[in-house]
């Protein structure tokens, strides 16, 4: 049985496998069709996509004669590459057909050296809309029941009379407010160290948040990274708007936590699959916003309109 190498993006050599193990390593996609592979009786390496019929489908066109001298040592990947026919693996940025060259955890790989594009400032904004929404329907899913349950009333909160209910109506209050801080702590924590590394409005958007050097985040620091909003939200929102103007489309609260919003397919074995136009959801998502506004002022200033006329 011919026992088989293939190469990384780096030119590494791994192996040998057998052709078994090589058809299993096709149908997770880690060969690509560029990847190349080497077995005795070959010449020099070969792209994945010529030996697939031979190993995955069982042809034996390219099969070697039968032999019982010493296997031979496979041929330097470089000679492969120099000849320029092979081109993925001479360049020196990384192939986004190479098999990942640097793992976060057991199922979730990180691949670096490939072109990255930085979520620009308006596919944040759509997401933000996006989670203000979820955040905001999740915070009163919560409170609504609670404040029917426990029945609190302005009356009750403001009754000298009666100490208990007041205190009580206090303290439920504020775990209502702890409440409005709370679930949207945990969800933002708990979505951008997921697996998806994103929260839902940024899923629809297609981005997602790193760490600088592309890994998954904590929840901790996702955790800090909640907070570290509040000096950009304190300079009348000059800590977001950063983001449109920095290098790495960092807001500061990205740069006090070492984090990144990239396009969800950065440092992933696709990074030609990438995006640096806005996309139809977040096209949709801000000009419903921008119409709501719009309505808005217009109600607002109707609202003005009549109260000065009856004023008159």
């Amino acid at each position: 049985m011919s026992e088989w190498y293939y190469s990384d993006a780096s030119r590494n050599r791994h192996g040998p496998i057998g052709a078994e193990e090589l058809a299993a390593l096709h149908a997770s996609g880690v060969l690509q069709p560029d990847t190349l592979v080497w077995r005795e009786g070959m010449g020099d390496w070969k792209p994945w996509r010529e030996m697939i019929p031979e190993v995955v489908y069982g042809s034996n066109a390219h099969a070697p004669a039968a032999s019982t001298q010493t296997m031979e040592a496979p041929p330097s990947v470089s000679t492969a590459a120099d000849d320029g026919a092979y081109r993925p693996y001479a360049i020196a940025e990384a192939s986004p057909y190479a098999p990942p060259q640097a793992r976060v955890e057991e199922n979730d790989k990180i691949v670096t050296g490939g072109r990255v594009v930085y979520a620009g400032f308006w596919k944040r904004v759509a997401a933000s809309i996006i989670d203000g929404f979820v955040t905001n329907a999740l915070v009163y899913a919560v409170q609504i029941p609670m404040m029917m349950i426990f029945g609190v009333s302005m009356v009750g909160i403001g009754a000298s009379d009666n100490p208990f209910a007041s205190g009580a109506g206090i303290a439920v209050l504020g775990l209502i407010y702890l409440i409005s801080i709370m679930i949207p702590l945990m969800y933002f924590s708990w979505m951008h160290s997921s697996k998806n590394q994103a929260s839902l409005g940024k899923m629809a958007v297609g981005i997602k948040v790193t760490r600088s050097n592309g890994e998954r985040i904590t929840f901790w620091r996702a955790f800090g990274r909640y907070w570290a909003q509040i000096p950009g939200a304190l300079i009348l929102g000059g800590g977001y708007v950063m983001a449109a103007f920095t290098e790495r489309k960092q807001a500061l609260h990205d740069m006090i936590c070492d984090t990144l919003v990239v396009d969800k397919h950065a440092y992933t074995e696709h990074p030609e699959w990438q995006r640096e136009e806005l996309g139809t959801v977040t096209i949709v998502i801000l000009a419903l916003f921008g119409l709501l506004l719009v309505g808005f002022v217009v109600m607002f200033g109707a609202i003005i309109a009549v109260l000065g006329s009856g004023l008159r």
